[in-house]
């Protein structure tokens, strides 16, 4: 449902223009969005329907035999002299004046309150779906979390450390690797600062090539997966210029080590 949509349902004038209580401006604006928007054209009809459903509720239908009970009524009853219409007191006209407006600030009392209401009910309904949308999500990282933990406590799982050479000291990487399952984890515990036209690239090394791994970034510590390659015999990091190389070069390598093949 578009932003303007929803913005316009919560603003409660479908509500009031059912009831007629909106102004010309209100009126046209309704009637505007209910000739555009099929999502508003639908709640207005499912709005029509309710109170037509309430109406019908409410309403008590009278026996069938009402009717001619009064008409026997009347028949069987005497004619009555109309006495002459007394003149109604002045006292009584200001009472009826008063329980009038008494009633219509009740009425109009009574609308704010139900709008407040109705206000209120479409924001708890907002928080809700924000809620569960929020739960899903945190699930979704939970159980990538679990996984990734099930991968590192696998005993089939082998640690390999990169530590980097003089021409990147502080670098330390740390990679998992389950030969069984085929996976690979790289985990980028420190990666000393290049200029911005430099990376440090992570590759697998066969016998004849070097096959990338992808880039890696400090500003990305979480533990992240990394492709697994068959028939690697060591993993490296190079410095590369940024975005990366197609093809791998041992002279911009700055962390190398060996991988341990079961026999």
């Amino acid at each position: 449902m578009e932003k303007e949509v929803r913005d316009f349902l919560e603003l409660g004038l479908l509500n009031k223009y059912l009831i007629g209580a909106t102004t010309d401006s209100e009126t046209n604006k309704v009637e505007a969005y209910i000739a555009k928007y099929p999502d508003v054209k639908e709640e207005y009809e499912i709005l029509q329907v309710r109170l037509e459903l309430a109406a019908k509720s409410n309403s008590i239908n009278p026996p069938s035999y009402t009717l001619k009970s009064i008409l026997e009524t009347i028949d069987n009853q005497d004619v009555v002299k109309l006495l002459p219409k007394r003149k109604i007191p002045f006292w009584y006209s200001v009472a009826a004046s008063i329980t009038a407006l008494i009633f219509a600030g009740s009425s109009y009392m009574f609308y704010n309150q139900n709008k407040i209401l109705l206000n209120e009910n479409n924001v708890i309904a907002e928080e809700v779906f924000d809620l569960r949308s929020d739960i899903e999500k945190n699930n979704n990282k939970l159980d990538k979390v679990m996984l990734e933990l099930m991968k590192l406590n696998n005993p089939e799982t082998q640690k390999y450390v990169l530590r980097g050479n003089e021409r990147a000291k502080d670098l330390k990487a740390v990679a998992y690797i389950n030969p069984i399952e085929k996976s690979s984890l790289i985990d980028v515990v420190s990666l000393p600062e290049l200029s911005e036209e430099q990376c440090y690239q992570m590759w697998a090394n066969l016998q004849d090539k070097m096959v990338s791994l992808g880039i890696l970034d400090i500003n990305d510590r979480k533990l992240q997966s990394v492709p697994y390659i068959e028939d690697a015999i060591s993993l490296s990091i190079t410095i590369e210029p940024k975005g990366g190389n197609i093809k791998g070069s041992l002279e911009n390598l700055v962390a190398q080590i060996l991988l341990i093949k079961d026999n």
